[in-house]
């Protein structure tokens, strides 16, 4: 994984609206578009994009290419996150079971 990547493909918020899509349900390309006032031609560059940082992972079904997110990449962001900001000397928890974040 390529954390700039990562972070290019999230930056834009075109792309974040898609990947909100594919949490939801694998779609095609065209089902994608369907939910954007932009042009097909912008809707490809913005999924290779995100399949550039592997967020997104196509699927061929027939003549179409389903696209689906890959929440595994996520996963290792928000741990590199997690590190980032962890105290030294403080023992490492499992934030992704607990949503509550210590303060002290």
């Amino acid at each position: 994984m390529a954390i700039d990547e990562v972070f290019k493909a999230l930056a834009d918020p075109t792309r974040r609206k898609i990947l909100d899509l594919l949490k939801k349900n694998d779609l095609t390309a065209g089902q994608i578009a369907e939910h954007f006032e932009i042009s097909k031609p912008s809707i490809s560059h913005h999924l290779s994009v995100l399949k550039g940082a592997d967020l997104v992972r196509t699927e061929r079904d027939g003549q179409f290419l389903v696209c689906s997110i890959n929440l595994s990449v996520m996963e290792e962001v928000a741990e590199i996150f997690f590190d980032l900001f962890k105290k030294k000397g403080a023992k490492s928890k499992s934030f992704s079971k607990k949503r509550d974040f210590p303060c002290s």
